[in-house]
């Protein structure tokens, strides 16, 4: 017979897991997309590569400023309404992205794609605090995670297969590849305001009073400990030594992500392929990244350990982009590629239970937000500055160095970080319980 928490935390995980991990797919996909249509839309717009990585990245300065403000009025508003709205918003200027026609529109389309997506990952991150206790939620943010490598997996063949719609009713292929793939969010932002529940005392139309009641003590007790224990105003939050110092690691970690997330389908075209066989080439990594995903995050969960997780997988990453730096054969460098991709997105649903360990309630959504931009400021620079590199240079190989060893001194912050675990897990439970289906 199945327990109180079973039951709940069952329900609560195929409620809202699978269809936040779908919304976060097409978000994902919207903002790295680019990198596909790249393939065609650089010769056809005459985008040289800093002119390509600066508008990559650029959305992820309009994002960075943006994303504290978005969640303090997520907070404000409910995660309900606010993630229908971003969600639509981004949409439509996903969709605006196939009317670029030079290097400024380029960046102007970025910069309004960046505001529309800014708050949703860190509200999603600090939404799943409300349902989630802490001796779950490095696997549920595993799986959630795992988007990032699945909309890579998927998003490769399926993006570079819209690129052979060129021509039709009279529009390039990467511009159909913007439209279709940027339809999805709108309509998923609109499901989004009727399908989710702010919070479980709200729940009354999916679960039982009892699962209810249970779910509402155990979150509540869990950041009743958490504030007792630290309890901070937004701008305290803001100059917290562990929150300045998870944003450094933010940083690094966002620099690997998208850095080498933007230029990867170029490296691999790089190698003699057709756009399709670079397609389907550029899936490796990231599909070995989301198995290791999902299965660091539920290994940290049930041995209640985060910090040497983290710099294991970190790393793991530093050394994979390293090495694929320096190799020149295709098929060792894809290797090392994937190294780095395991260890990267192993380290991700782990490095995001730091943060919801010490902080609670608006300080969390700001904290978390703030950590979030501070990534976001990476995912500009990293790309940029690849693309000046490879321009001056003619190669990846210094920009891939010094990605690496961005990473490197990421991990070793890691080890410095003051982390308290038994905050996360309530004195009453056992560590990392099993629940069936989950």
């Amino acid at each position: 017979m199945e327990s109180v928490e079973q039951r709940t935390m069952k329900k609560v995980f195929w409620h809202l897991v699978p269809f936040l991990m779908l919304c976060y797919f097409f978000n994902f996909l919207d903002r790295v997309n680019v990198s596909f249509a790249a393939l065609d839309m650089n010769k056809d717009l005459h985008f040289s590569p800093s002119v390509f990585g600066f508008g990559a990245g650029i959305l992820f300065i309009a994002y960075m400023l943006c994303e504290t403000p978005s969640n303090v009025l997520l907070v404000k508003y409910g995660a309900r309404k606010w993630l229908a709205r971003i969600m639509v918003t981004w949409g439509i200027i996903a969709c605006a992205m196939m009317f670029t026609a030079g290097e400024y529109s380029f960046y102007t389309l970025r910069v309004l794609l960046g505001v529309a997506e800014a708050g949703f990952f860190p509200g999603i991150i600090f939404y799943l605090t409300l349902w989630f206790p802490g001796t779950y939620r490095a696997r549920v943010t595993g799986l959630f995670m795992a988007c990032i490598p699945l909309s890579s997996a998927i998003g490769s063949p399926l993006s570079t297969s819209l690129l052979y719609l060129d021509g039709m009713m009279g529009l390039k292929g990467w511009q159909w590849l913007f439209l279709l793939e940027g339809i999805p969010s709108v309509l998923l932002g609109i499901a989004t305001f009727y399908y989710l529940t702010d919070r479980p005392k709200e729940a009354t139309g999916w679960l039982e009073e009892d699962e209810r009641n249970w779910l509402e003590s155990r979150i509540d007790g869990e950041h009743t400990r958490k504030a007792e224990h630290l309890s901070l105003g937004m701008l305290e939050t803001l100059i917290n030594p562990r929150v300045l110092a998870l944003s450094v690691v933010a940083y690094a970690i966002a620099s690997l992500v998208l850095g080498v997330g933007f230029f990867l389908p170029t490296i691999v075209k790089g190698f003699g392929l057709t756009n399709m066989q670079t397609g389907l080439v550029a899936i490796i990594p990231p599909a070995c990244g989301a198995v290791a995903m999902i299965y660091w995050g539920r290994h940290s969960d049930r041995a209640m350990e985060r910090k040497y997780h983290l710099f294991g997988a970190m790393m793991l990453a530093a050394i994979g982009v390293a090495a694929a730096a320096v190799i020149d054969d295709p098929v060792m460098k894809m290797v090392a590629f994937t190294l780095s991709a395991i260890g990267l997105n192993a380290s991700l649903p782990v490095f995001w239970t730091l943060a919801p360990a010490f902080l609670t309630g608006p300080s969390a959504a700001v904290g978390i937000a703030f950590i979030n931009s501070v990534a976001a400021l990476g995912a500009f620079v990293a790309p940029w500055l690849l693309g000046l590199i490879k321009d001056a240079t003619g190669s990846f190989m210094w920009g891939l160095l010094a990605i690496g060893a961005m990473v490197v001194g990421g991990a070793l912050i890691v080890l410095a970080i003051d982390h308290k675990g038994a905050l996360e897990h309530a004195p009453d439970a056992d560590n990392a319980p099993v629940v069936p289906g989950f």
